[in-house]
């Protein structure tokens, strides 16, 4: 039978970034219906499938496996819960081998950890975080008809995915070596400590790479967008220097985090090939993935390289056109014959 993997990040899109942009959270309502209208679009496909669910505590999985169609046989994953990204990427191991498309919903956090861990499975990725330069805001409803006809073969996955790139991070220290994964970015930031984990004051920016950049996406991509444009399948990146406006030879104006706009200065913008590598030194700070803190660095010294081996994310849109164009939705036939 066709399988479903469906994860929803109960702590996306509500934490301080947020809060202090006056942008709207996404509570555990909100979590539920959307997961409720992926269920209800994968009866689309007109076959049964089989969804398995990453299990959590507030009850969004078990609401949407009770909730879940007829036509669905709905089950949550047999895994522990710890209420940490462990959870997205113990989950999106288990769909690795065992599911034909995965829909998550959370922001680009979550489908970072759903990244790493899904291999070549398709990835269907739905906005419900608070850094979502990847996901798309789109109805649950039409997220999971899309995720239907490409996990039934109805559309070919070959003709409606592309490989999103990512930005490798490799810190030296005096301790020794340490990694981190962005999606679609990795900050390097002045503050000395992760705290909240959220980078909030873009003025604490010393640059980064990115491995998409267009002005209508958020952080640190939203920066280099306003300067150059790098489509999300493109190999390669953009490394940025980034100064006080005052003193920088540009500026461009950015949306730097929900509700949160704000002028940088540029010292630097360089296009990167796949794999070239640009060192930034790190005396104290943080380095960041996505708008999130995540490493406290002390005398390190920092590697940052785009890579072209993201996940392979299902474009919503082409799936949908393309199954119009094969007659997907037309129920012509059927219908005289039930007549």
């Amino acid at each position: 039978m066709t399988t479903i993997g469906l994860l929803v990040n109960p702590a996306a899109g509500r934490d301080i970034r947020r809060l202090t942009g006056g942008a709207s959270v996404v509570d555990d309502y909100a979590k539920r219906r959307v997961a409720e209208c992926v269920l209800d679009g994968l009866t689309v496909a007109g076959d049964r499938l089989e969804v398995l669910v990453m299990p959590d505590r507030t009850g969004i999985a078990d609401h949407a496996v009770a909730e879940a169609p007829e036509e669905i046989d709905a089950s949550t994953l047999e895994m522990p819960v710890e209420e940490t990204a462990t959870d997205t990427r113990r989950a999106a191991a288990a769909f690795r081998d065992a599911v034909d498309v995965a829909v998550v919903l959370g922001g680009d956090g979550t489908t970072r950890d759903a990244a790493l861990e899904l291999g070549d499975v398709p990835l269907v990725a739905v906005s419900t975080g608070t850094n979502t330069v990847v996901p798309s805001a789109v109805d649950g409803t039409v997220a999971g008809a899309a995720a239907a006809l490409v996990a039934t073969d109805a559309v070919p996955a070959e003709a409606v995915t592309t490989r999103h790139g990512m930005v490798e991070a490799r810190a030296e220290t005096p301790t020794g070596e340490r990694r981190l994964t962005g999606l679609a970015a990795v900050e390097v930031s002045a503050k000395s400590f992760v705290g909240t984990r959220a980078l909030l004051d873009p003025s604490d920016l010393r640059g980064g790479v990115v491995s998409r950049a267009r002005p209508g996406d958020i952080g640190l991509p939203a920066v280099a967008g306003g300067l150059e444009s790098l489509a999300p399948d493109e190999r390669g990146g953009v490394a940025l220097r980034l100064a006080d406006p005052e003193d920088a030879s540009r500026s461009v104006r950015s949306i730097v985090a929900p509700g949160v706009t704000a002028t940088i200065g540029v010292a630097s913008a360089e296009r990167l090939g796949p794999n070239d590598a640009v060192t930034f030194d790190v005396p104290d700070g943080v380095i960041g993935a996505d708008g999130e803190r995540e490493l406290e660095l002390t005398d390190a010294t920092v590697e940052l390289t785009p890579v072209s081996d993201g996940p392979r994310l299902v474009d919503i849109d082409a799936v949908l056109e393309t199954g119009a164009a094969a007659g997907c939705f037309d129920m012509t036939d059927s219908l005289i014959e039930d007549e």
